[in-house]
């Protein structure tokens, strides 16, 4: 009715060399992001789809799902196969214990 599901992990399993790809708005980066993610707001994936690698699995998150979600709908509507949204989001990845930081390095918050 709505298309295929779309396909999402726990944040308790992404594994380190996942690409995290953090689709959240620049404040919402700032305040606290997964230490080795990469940042890509949602309104910018378009024009910078590119910079999404396709040949390893990406987990994509944002505050608490509904806009990753999105994305990755789209990424797979644009031929991702490996993609999966991550599960709750920030808030999700802050609550079972997985550090946040600031763009300084500093522990950071979910906003």
């Amino acid at each position: 009715m709505f298309g295929p599901q779309v396909p999402t992990v726990p944040v308790t399993e992404i594994a380190d060399d996942t690409y995290l790809l953090d689709v959240r708005e620049d404040d919402e980066w700032t305040a606290g992001h997964a230490p080795d993610a990469h940042h890509l707001s949602m309104t910018e994936l378009p024009a910078r789809l590119a910079e999404v690698p396709t040949d390893r699995e990406v987990a994509v998150i944002c505050r608490s799902g509904g806009r990753s979600a999105q994305v990755v709908a789209y990424l797979m509507n644009n031929g991702w196969d490996q993609v999966r949204n991550a599960d709750g989001g920030m808030r999700q990845w802050a609550a079972v214990g997985r550090p946040v930081v600031d763009t300084e390095g500093r522990p950071g918050q979910v906003i």
